[in-house]
């Protein structure tokens, strides 16, 4: 049974479940990456410098998030 917290999930092993957390990382910097394109588009921002734009949202967003569901420091005992 796998159970699923804000740090990501722990497999049968209580081990991290890094391709979920990978996975979920993905699919929210893809939304970021769309959304960020979308409004500069709209902005009338040049493509180029739109999609550099995107690309740097999506890819911080993409770490943040396995940043946050692996945890940024050590469990308090």
């Amino acid at each position: 049974m796998t159970f699923m917290t804000v740090r990501g999930a722990n497999n049968a092993a209580g081990d991290f479940d890094w391709p979920g957390a990978v996975i979920d990382a993905a699919i929210i910097a893809g939304v970021t990456f769309f959304s960020t394109l979308g409004a500069a588009t709209v902005t009338g921002i040049p493509t180029t410098t739109a999609l550099m734009g995107a690309t740097i949202a999506a890819a911080t967003q993409f770490c943040i998030v396995l940043a946050i569901k692996r945890g940024l420091r050590e469990p308090e005992k």
